[in-house]
């Protein structure tokens, strides 16, 4: 049996839920927290693709 637990792409801890990611150029993006997403967006913001559910 392998362990496939994600971590944040940011800080590299254990990411715990999945309500924290983002689709971007490189591929889907997941964070440990509504913080590391936050910062991930603010220093990436040209690498971040739209959310079509969001409109």
């Amino acid at each position: 049996m392998t362990d496939t637990k994600k971590v944040c792409d940011l800080c590299g801890l254990d990411v715990e839920t999945p309500s924290f990611t983002l689709k971007t150029k490189e591929g889907d993006k997941a964070f440990c927290c509504e913080g590391c997403k936050g910062i991930y967006q603010l220093l990436n913001e040209d690498q971040i693709l739209p959310d079509p559910d969001q409109d």
